[in-house]
């Protein structure tokens, strides 16, 4: 996705406890204070359950 990089996701999930789910995901985001872009990103994710930050980009940037 161009409008969105790697590290803007990184930021947006700072502080992130793993394994999560997808509501925690889109709970910190907001926290966080991150785009709208990347809140509702993280809110249309297929999948529900993240077992670490690399699961989050790979369902973000391979979707």
């Amino acid at each position: 996705m161009a409008d969105l990089s790697p590290i803007e996701l990184q930021k947006a999930l700072s502080g992130m406890d793993y394994p999560t789910d997808k509501q925690h995901l889109v709970d910190r985001a907001r926290k966080n204070k991150a785009d709208d872009k990347i809140v509702s990103r993280l809110d249309g994710l297929k999948k529900d359950h993240f077992d670490g930050p690399n699961e989050v980009q790979k369902a973000i940037f391979n979707e």
